[in-house]
């Protein structure tokens, strides 16, 4: 119940930042948010022995994802899949601490910015180049590894109770 509730927290509060702060490049601000998938890779562990269910919540927020902010449908929700899918098998492989989590968020943006780059250069939706998606990395990570962080400290504290998730 509470990675449902985290999801839809970082969800709405994706579209309230992206509504205030300025978008569009050279401007001075360094808070591009990307919430909802850092978000989904916060509750990851929230998932354990759950691995479809873990998936298919993140192909479904991110097809919500792409009906309510992108109008590309189904772009974000395989986005989302593939990027959890590779950071899923990087958290196996690491411990469960504040650097790994670092790892995880930087690795989570630098991931979806660039596979988004590579899709937009491809399909040339529209005119990307290296700069540009490298602007849009470094705006990116401020804001979201503090949240990443944040929301992950604010995990660790609630009880063990309350980070289940039961198959009823």
């Amino acid at each position: 119940m509470i990675a449902y509730l985290i999801i839809i927290i970082s969800f709405l509060f994706d579209g309230i930042l992206t509504n205030f702060l300025p978008y569009l490049p050279n401007h001075l601000s360094f808070f591009t948010p990307l919430l909802t998938l850092t978000s989904l890779i916060v509750i990851m562990p929230l998932f354990r022995k759950q691995e479809k269910k873990y998936f298919l919540t993140v192909f479904l927020v991110g097809l919500l994802y792409d009906l309510f902010y992108t109008n590309l449908l189904f772009f974000n929700a395989v986005l989302f899949f593939l990027v959890t899918f590779i950071l899923y098998q990087i958290h196996k492989k690491l411990r469960e601490n504040t650097l790994s989590k670092l790892i995880e968020f930087t690795s989570t943006i630098i991931l979806y910015e660039s596979l988004t780059g590579m899709i937009l250069f491809l399909y040339q939706v529209v005119p990307v180049t290296i700069p540009k998606v490298f602007y849009k990395i470094s705006h990116s990570l401020f804001l979201n590894l503090i949240y990443g962080i944040l929301l992950w400290l604010m995990i660790c504290w609630i009880p063990e109770k309350y980070k289940k998730i039961r198959i009823n």
